[in-house]
């Protein structure tokens, strides 16, 4: 398209960049330091305090996040001047996508024409709503007059299109042969933006959380107190995206009045330049963690040295701290939050409940539907190899991106309701509570899936006949079932503790508002109806004791008992010792 800057930047130019992430890297990195401490403190408390018998008994599945692999023929606008080429599409299981010439030079392991991670973008799939983003992007200013040229994307018109968005990045426009390819990678590619986006949400890792916790305190340091899907990404992304936010305002006054040609040429220009900028950003902030690696893996190992042995006293020091900075503050706080947090509180409640009761109902419904169908064939076929792949094809299912649409599609209702929080909070986050909430789905239901299967292969003997054996699963499809409704309750315990002064007035404060939101799901829910409690989640997040055991409760199964012991002869095949192992 016409209007289009040099997408390579001067060393001028790179040399800004480098100063601009030094700048930000020299201000973070105290913040992250800091975080670490408080991170591990966390850490060491949670395993050496008590832990509350687990009300919710699923399993912990062992297969990692990822996403299924998809690949296939699509065609792409790109070239200068553009036009639409054919290619071959790959999406790996990490969420990375790839694109060849054609499908011999990737069955033969050739390079690739051109790869990006996922993190960040949107998938569009109506030709109009892109345009009109385009336009937005580059708006006309009054009295400007700008004249009309050739568009390729309005010359041909695309059937089935995949448009790919970035706030900061090159725009990727893809099109397939059907409505039925075009809904298959648009799950796909779903799947991959959420598996890379929420890779430090999913972190039980203490410098996972120290490092968004540092984030968080930085943005403060710099004035930005609402929140947003800023820490979607790795390390480095999260911090280029915060730097790009910044930078963003200077590149657009700076740019935009110099670029030529028609509205939506300058747009593509501008994301060109936008996509040069973020990937020099993103090198350097790469680079300033690698080198901050080594120190950081010399913290954690002094800080596991130096806070273990001392770890009750170092938390009775900071309860006691706590106390006297909550009779500071105590009651300021209550009159804030009864004035702007109470008439929003009961709203906001029963928001986030009816996503969560609509996401696991629809993963309840989904789950059920599978054991059911393992159980007719176990009563019907008399192929052992059969039963075998439904097996497979079971375990499979939280990683099949069109079965589990069903659980996703309710979260993506959720995000346009929670946008009724802008005004009154200032929250822009509905995208990370989305994902939160399908990343939620996923795993539950990989959860409760290898939970049916450990606990069908232990109850399952080649003593017992079909009909037999069917009855065993349809107890083990019950117990299962039973789990998930217990886990319901539990969907909303939070914490998030801290070693800092600042760190405990911030609990001090996540503490009265527990409270207030421990008494909206109690009223919501109804006491005697929660099932795994929420007792707990009133106080502070920590105390000497060491709260929040509860978000980190180990989940196992109890064993499963035999079926019946009689010799009977199997009226058909039964499959093969371990077949229900996931």
């Amino acid at each position: 398209m016409g209007g289009r800057p040099s997408s390579s930047l001067d060393k001028r130019q790179q040399q800004h960049l480098r100063g601009q992430v030094d700048t930000l890297l020299r201000n973070f990195l105290p913040c992250y330091r800091e975080q670490l401490a408080a991170s591990v403190l966390q850490q060491i408390s949670r395993e050496l305090g008590p832990r509350e018998p687990a009300g919710c008994q699923l399993m912990r599945s062992k297969k990692l996040p990822r996403v299924r692999e998809h690949r296939g023929p699509l065609t792409q606008l790109g070239g200068h001047p553009p036009r639409w080429q054919p290619i071959f599409c790959v999406l790996r299981g990490d969420g990375r996508l790839e694109w060849f010439s054609h499908r011999e030079e990737y069955e033969n392991g050739g390079h690739p024409l051109g790869s990006t991670t996922l993190t960040g973008y949107t998938v569009l799939t109506s030709q109009r709503e892109y345009l009109h983003l385009l336009d937005t992007l580059c708006p006309v200013s009054s009295g400007e007059h700008t004249q009309e040229e050739s568009d390729p994307l309005l010359e041909m018109p695309v059937n089935f299109p995949l448009f790919l968005q970035h706030p900061f990045r090159r725009h990727l426009c893809f099109s397939a042969a059907t409505g039925e390819a075009q809904r298959a990678w648009r799950l796909a590619l779903q799947g991959g933006i959420r598996l890379r986006g929420t890779v430090l949400q999913r972190s039980q890792a203490p410098a996972a959380r120290a490092f968004l916790d540092a984030v968080r305190l930085y943005r403060q340091h710099q004035g930005h107190f609402g929140d947003d899907d800023v820490t979607l990404g790795s390390d480095a992304e999260v911090l280029t995206g915060v730097l790009m936010r910044k930078l963003l305002p200077a590149l657009r006054a700076q740019t935009l009045p110099g670029l030529r040609g028609a509205r939506r040429n300058r747009a593509w220009a501008w994301t060109e330049l936008l996509d040069a900028v973020h990937a020099a950003v993103l090198a350097e902030a790469s680079a300033g963690l690698r080198a901050f690696q080594p120190e950081k893996d010399e913290l954690l190992a002094v800080l596991e040295k130096t806070i273990r042995p001392d770890v009750d006293q170092i938390l009775r020091q900071r309860e006691r701290l706590a106390g006297r900075l909550r009779v500071e503050v105590q009651r300021p706080l209550e009159s804030c939050l009864h004035g702007k947090v109470d008439t929003q509180l009961s709203l906001v409640t029963q928001k986030l409940l009816s996503t969560m009761e609509a996401v696991l109902s629809a993963v309840q419904t989904l789950l059920a539907q599978g054991m059911d169908r393992l159980s007719r064939h176990l009563r019907g076929s008399s192929s052992g190899t059969q039963l075998r792949k439904e097996v497979y094809s079971f375990g499979e299912m939280p990683w099949d991106p069109e079965l589990m649409q069903t659980c996703y599609r309710e979260a993506e209702r959720s995000q346009r309701r929670l946008r009724q929080l802008v005004v009154p909070f200032g929250f822009f986050g509905t995208r990370s509570l989305m994902f939160g909430a399908q990343d939620l789905a996923q795993q539950l239901m990989a959860d409760a899936v290898a939970t049916f299967l450990q606990l069908a292969d232990q109850c399952l003997t080649t003593a017992l006949d079909c009909t037999q054996a069917a009855q065993q699963l349809e107890k083990v499809r019950g117990r299962v079932l039973k789990e998930l409704l217990e886990f319901e309750g539990d969907v909303l315990a939070v914490g998030s503790p801290a070693l800092t002064v600042k760190g405990i007035y911030k609990d001090i404060v996540q503490g009265v508002l527990l409270q207030m939101i421990d008494g909206e799901l109690k009223k919501a829910l109804g006491a005697n109806d929660m099932s795994c409690t929420l007792d707990g989640c009133s106080e502070a997040p920590w105390d000497q004791t060491g709260i929040d055991e509860k978000a980190e409760a180990q989940r196992g199964t109890r064993p499963g008992q035999p079926g019946s012991g009689t010799e009977v002869q199997p009226l058909c095949p039964l499959p093969p010792p371990r077949t229900f192992c996931s």
